[in-house]
């Protein structure tokens, strides 16, 4: 008898290591990308901008996250422009942590009416899902490694985009986090941009590291996501390319193709209407599915 009870245990102890990694409530996600929306157009320095950050931080306190701001000046084309990076941590008991990313910014400049629905909005909104996915209502830490997320700010050009004229919240960050010894813990940087296309097909980008793309490929097959991953490929210059270059394995879900030959990206059609509660439901959950796979490692 003691036996078998030990079998059952040890099978039960199996069960739980191979519990699914939990899933999004997309239609939150959708929620929360409407009401960013609705504080309209968001560049560096404006009133839609600054609404945006306390939204934000508003919601992440809620999660329960550990908020922590990363602000500063930006010396840019159009001079001195504040930029405010948000991190919203949730401790892991591993050593160690995952970075899951988005920018919430707009363009500089651009039309009063352009409101970025999948340029940052989206993905702002997933992410503030995730923190509800990833929050324990016990404030114990979570099973695992720490997980950050980092709400990028300045990701947009603002004259025309150049090493120097883009990505303002990122290489700033990753600055910091080289001089301070941050970088060192990161096992890996999962960024998000333009997922809520409701025609999604996230692309293999080649400014990834490899066997990370790897990775988040067979967590879409283990969700059955699959058909909506790399059916074309890309080399993107976005918000992971500083992480990349200090060393940090990293991967950009992107879907670069938002209307037929990109007709939406930059433009005041990037709307609500485009998007889908789909799409953030195939993006939140292959990322929660990712996170367990790295776990795995």
């Amino acid at each position: 008898m003691k036996l078998a009870g030990l079998m059952v245990a040890l099978a039960v102890c199996a069960s739980c290591a191979e519990k699914p990694a939990p899933k999004v409530d997309a239609e939150r996600a959708m929620q929360y990308t409407r009401e960013i929306v609705a504080f309209g157009t968001r560049p560096l320095g404006s009133p839609g901008h600054k609404k945006v950050e306390e939204y934000l931080l508003t919601q992440l306190n809620k999660a329960g996250a550990q908020v922590e701001e990363d602000a500063f000046i930006a010396q840019t084309p159009a001079g001195p422009l504040p930029v405010r990076n948000i991190l919203a941590k949730f401790p892991g008991t591993r050593e160690g942590v995952i970075v899951v990313a988005s920018h919430y910014d707009t363009n500089y400049g651009f039309p009063k009416d352009y409101v970025g629905a999948n340029d940052g909005a989206a993905t702002s909104g997933l992410l503030l899902e995730l923190a509800n996915q990833l929050r324990n209502p016990k404030g114990k830490a979570r099973a695992g490694y720490s997980v950050w997320l980092f709400f990028t700010d300045g990701e947009e050009a603002i004259k025309q985009w150049t090493n120097e004229d883009s990505l303002y919240g990122t290489r700033h960050l990753a600055a910091k986090w080289l001089k301070d010894g941050t970088m060192k813990k990161v096992k890996a940087f999962l960024l998000l941009d333009m997922i809520g296309d409701a025609d999604l097909n996230i692309e293999r980008d080649h400014n990834s590291t490899d066997w990370l793309e790897e990775l988040v490929g067979q967590a879409a097959k283990n969700l059955g996501y699959q058909s909506y991953f790399y059916g074309r490929d890309t080399a993107v210059d976005d918000d992971h390319k500083p992480f990349v270059k200090a060393g940090v394995p990293s991967a950009d879900l992107i879907d670069f193709d938002y209307g037929y030959n990109n007709v939406f990206w930059h433009t005041p059609q990037d709307t609500l209407d485009k998007l889908s509660v789909k799409s953030l439901r195939v993006a939140g959950d292959t990322v929660l599915e990712t996170i367990r796979l790295l776990e795995q490692r």
